[in-house]
């Protein structure tokens, strides 16, 4: 062999002697990987548990690994002193690691079982002030004729009962009253008749005070006049709302705004009706809106609907008037929804004779239900997938997906009606547990 080759072995040697307490009794990840090699091969020197515990590393950058304290070579931050044993964890096997990950969950989180209990329940609503329509009056013509004077100009006008509102000229009533003047004049004893045509005068709308006029002085009235019996303001009728001049049709008394009130926006204070119009038997010329007995809407949002009930205790306050708690209960509840809205509408009526509450304030209203009996979770424990809710119940190794059915929403807290038992341990923030709505899978 040549002499040269003595000399590599040589050095060779040299150099595994020089290294040698560096793989036995060293440090950091050699020692690590030593470590490991010691515990499957037999016959392996394992490192000194005093050595191997020496490792330090930088916390903002966790490549640099060093076996003595000093500064990391990137950020010159102090490098920090590390455990590099491992530790055992018990409790999982390999068949739990192999799972699907979208139907079980391997975590550590805190826990939680249903709880029953009856909760009285406040259900808090927006709405608005308007009339009540069992109090609107409606002003209308018994007869066809002209209207020869008018009492009233603009709407909202405070009218009281027995006020006058027009005077009005009408050959139908005409002719009736020269038709008594003749049966007094000409057949003062025939009784029957004089008191049919009396009766048919008051039927035409004249008062008892002007057919009294009529009969002392035994002249035909030109003019009737027409005279309100209600209390309220004045506001135009449905058929007149669209009438500028000439004849007022005898058209629909439909509504367009909140509570049945016209949209008066849309049109001018002024009324449409004026004098020299001409009005045919039966229309309605002017409606009229009791303003000391009014009702509040309340809109109901749909999670709420199966907790309100007609009966239930409301308190309201107005807008225009916080300090002002209106007492009340539900009184009615539509059973359909309003035209463009989702939202279920109850009435609350109550008295504003005192109050003055402008018609269309809004009102907050909180509504008190009969108290609520089941198994709750806390709100969070509940995860929606949109059609579906689930909650992760605790099982060996981890946490499954199971889907629950649920009721009532309230205070941070959710009825549970179906889905778990009572024993069930389910993690008490399940947005923890997930990562995608679309990848659960659910029991």
């Amino acid at each position: 062999m040549p002499r040269r080759y003595y000399w590599i072995i040589f050095l060779v040697l040299a150099g595994f002697e020089a290294c040698k307490d560096r793989w036995v009794t060293g440090s950091g990840p050699q020692a690590a990987e030593w470590d490991s090699m010691s515990q499957s091969m037999p016959g392996m020197v394992k490192a000194p548990d005093t050595m191997r515990r020496e490792v330090y590393t930088c916390s903002m950058h966790p490549q640099v690994i060093r076996d003595t304290p000093g500064q990391c070579p990137i950020c010159r931050m102090e490098l920090l002193k590390k455990s590099a044993e491992s530790r055992r964890v018990d409790g999982i096997d390999l068949g739990t690691l192999l799972k699907p990950t979208n139907g079980f969950v391997i975590a550590s989180l805190p826990v939680i079982t249903m709880e029953w209990g009856s909760v009285a329940i406040e259900v808090k609503a927006l709405g608005f002030v308007t009339y009540d329509t069992r109090r609107v009056g409606a002003i209308s013509a018994r007869v066809s004729g002209r209207i020869e004077k008018l009492y009233v100009r603009y709407r909202f006008e405070p009218v009281h009962a027995g006020q006058k509102i027009m005077d009005m000229y009408s050959p139908e009533l005409l002719t009736a009253q020269q038709n008594l003047l003749f049966l007094l004049k000409n057949d003062a004893a025939n009784a029957t008749l004089i008191a049919a045509a009396r009766e048919r005068l008051l039927l035409l709308g004249m008062s008892p005070g002007q057919l009294a006029e009529v009969v002392r002085t035994g002249k035909a009235a030109y003019t009737v006049s027409i005279c309100s019996g209600y209390s309220g303001h004045v506001h135009e009728a449905g058929g007149m709302m669209n009438v500028r001049s000439g004849v007022a049709g005898a058209g629909t008394t439909g509504m367009g705004g909140p509570g049945g009130m016209p949209d008066i926006s849309l049109i001018t204070e002024e009324l449409a009706l004026k004098e020299g119009m001409y009005v045919q038997k039966g229309q309605t010329v002017l409606k009229v809106y009791d303003p000391s007995r009014v009702w509040a809407l309340v809109n109901i949002y749909a999670g709420q609907q199966g907790l309100v009930r007609k009966g239930d205790s409301v308190t309201l306050r107005a807008e225009v008037a916080p300090d002002q708690v209106i007492w009340g209960k539900i009184d009615f509840i539509e059973p359909s929804f309003r035209r463009d809205q989702k939202t279920l509408t109850a009435r609350v009526y109550f008295d504003n004779a005192r109050l003055r509450l402008p018609v269309g304030s809004q009102v907050e209203a909180t509504i008190r239900s009969a108290p609520v009996s089941g198994n709750w979770l806390p709100k969070e424990a509940v995860v929606s997938l949109g059609l579906d809710k689930v909650a992760f119940v605790r099982t060996r190794g981890g946490f499954v997906a199971h889907r629950v059915e649920t009721g009532y929403v309230y205070d941070g807290k959710i009825q549970v009606l179906g889905g778990l038992a009572p024993a069930d341990s389910v993690a008490r923030d399940g947005q923890y547990l997930m990562d995608s709505e679309s990848f659960i899978i659910v029991k």
